[in-house]
């Protein structure tokens, strides 16, 4: 279970990347890309997700490198991993069985997969309240996930499943600070934690009582992304300095993702190709100059502020 894992500061969730060779998953990639993630501060993984290319893997190869994070792993940190997938609820369920079976810790629900954009809340807290009753005591966590379409859970439904007592985790992409204030205060007290995906709002957010960061940034600089959540509560001009940067940059990193942060691990000296299955487009000229300079920025800042940076 989760919670039996206790953290005494802000954790840091990396996203998990899916490394491709010639438009098949490079497994052995995938496990070295774990132990980077773990070498660089990770309090846990997040693996089959949005930066995973999920959509664009088979139920199969969802399994399989769940499996594999979790295999290599081996129980230093929690992972959890997307399970509701399926054309139908039943299909939905014995897929959240299927992925808990490979060992995670949680398996985490994509809000936007539970009812079509158009339609209500209530029906959306129906079918969710079929998947507990399905699922029996399989912890569970939540992710407004953007994709197909971005579904914020509205605070009385965030205190329905918090009081249920089988949600532990909340990745929030509201890129909103009052939104995540308002689900602390309906979850207080609960096993939820609440892991903001929004770096311009990351500090701010923790020091309102988000447990963590569960952001992309992670896959390009893990190092800032950890320093800054250790050294939260501090005031001085290095945590000031560091935050403005990554707000700064945070717009970039975006762009053409998850290509982008492939190709700048790549440059980092990892054997991860710029491959992806998801259609984010091709890089131009004036895209690898504006990565290559993101590239020395970071060097040059985790330089002025001593932080160490993982060598390959």
């Amino acid at each position: 279970m989760i919670e039996n894992i206790e953290m005494s500061q802000a954790e840091v969730w990396p996203v998990m990347l899916t490394p491709f060779r010639n438009n098949e998953i490079d497994f052995q990639g995938l496990r070295r890309l774990t132990e980077f993630y773990l070498a660089t501060g990770a309090s846990g993984l997040f693996a089959n997700c949005l930066s995973s290319e999920m959509f664009q893997l088979t139920d199969q190869e969802r399994i399989q490198i769940t499996k594999t994070v979790v295999g290599q792993v081996n129980g230093r940190r929690r992972v959890v991993a997307t399970g509701n997938f399926g054309f139908t609820q039943r299909e939905t369920i014995e897929f959240i069985k299927r992925i808990y079976d490979t060992g995670v810790d949680g398996v985490i629900i994509n809000s936007s997969l539970l009812a079509m954009e158009e339609e209500s809340d209530d029906l959306w807290k129906k079918n969710m309240e079929e998947i507990l009753e399905a699922t029996g005591n399989i912890p569970l966590g939540l992710y407004e996930c953007p994709v197909p379409y971005k579904r914020i859970i509205a605070a009385d439904n965030m205190k329905w499943m918090a009081e249920s007592g089988r949600f532990e985790f909340l990745k929030s992409t509201s890129c909103n600070l009052n939104e995540i204030k308002s689900k602390l205060a309906v979850t207080k007290g609960s096993k939820v934690k609440i892991h903001n995906a929004n770096v311009p709002t990351a500090l701010s957010s923790i020091k309102a009582g988000a447990h963590g960061i569960a952001s992309i940034a992670s896959n390009f600089y893990p190092e800032l992304i950890s320093y800054l959540v250790k050294n939260t509560e501090s005031e001085s001009e290095k945590i000031e300095k560091l935050n403005t940067w990554l707000t700064i940059v945070d717009t970039l990193i975006h762009q053409f993702y998850p290509l982008s942060a492939k190709y700048f691990l790549h440059k980092r000296g990892t054997d991860i190709l710029p491959n992806t299955r998801v259609p984010v487009g091709s890089f131009r000229f004036q895209d690898y100059v504006k990565f290559d300079a993101l590239l020395k920025g970071f060097e040059i800042i985790a330089n002025e502020l001593h932080i160490e940076i993982h060598r390959f």
